[in-house]
C-alpha cells in the first residue's frame, strides 16, 4: 500500500510538472537564440548580411563550456540579441576551423559585427562580462 501511494504521488508530481512545462513553453521568447553547428557558408552569409555573430569554440566534455551554456542561453534569449547568429565550433572535430579563428582552447567566445571581430574571451563564466562581450556585436 505504501509503495502504491508513493508511486501514485510520484506519478501525480511528474504529471503536474509536465503540465507546468507545457504551460511555460509559450513564455520562451520566439527570438531565443540557439547555437547551430558552424558551417563556413552560413558564417560567411551572416557576415555578409552585417549580422551580429557569436562563435562558440565548444567541447561537450569541457566543464567551463558547460558552465557557459546556461549563461549564453539566458543572455541570447534577451530581445536585444534577437538577431544574434550563434555558431558552435566543435573543438575536437573541427580543428582546422578552431585554428582559423586563432583559438587556443575550448570555451573561447568570439563576437563579430558583420565581418569585423569585435572581441573575444576565453574561459569566462561571469554573466556580466559575457553580456558585455555580446554587446560588442550589436
Amino acid at each position: 500500500m505504501i509503495f502504491t501511494r508513493r508511486y501514485l504521488n510520484g506519478a501525480l508530481i511528474a504529471g503536474a510538472f509536465a503540465g507546468i512545462l507545457a504551460m511555460a513553453a509559450p513564455l520562451v521568447p520566439a527570438w531565443a537564440s540557439t547555437a547551430v553547428p558552424f558551417s563556413a557558408e552560413a558564417f560567411k552569409a551572416a557576415q555578409a548580411s552585417g549580422s551580429p555573430i557569436l562563435v562558440e569554440i565548444h567541447a561537450d566534455w569541457c566543464p567551463t563550456c558547460k558552465a557557459q551554456n546556461p549563461i549564453l542561453d539566458k543572455l541570447t534569449s534577451a530581445e536585444k540579441f534577437k538577431d544574434l547568429k550563434v555558431f558552435r565550433v566543435d573543438f575536437d572535430a573541427m580543428k582546422p576551423v578552431v585554428k582559423e579563428f586563432g583559438a587556443q582552447m575550448q570555451s573561447t567566445l568570439i563576437v563579430f559585427k558583420g565581418s569585423a571581430e569585435q572581441g573575444r574571451s576565453v574561459g569566462d563564466t561571469r554573466e556580466a562580462s559575457i553580456a558585455a562581450l555580446l554587446d560588442k556585436s550589436l
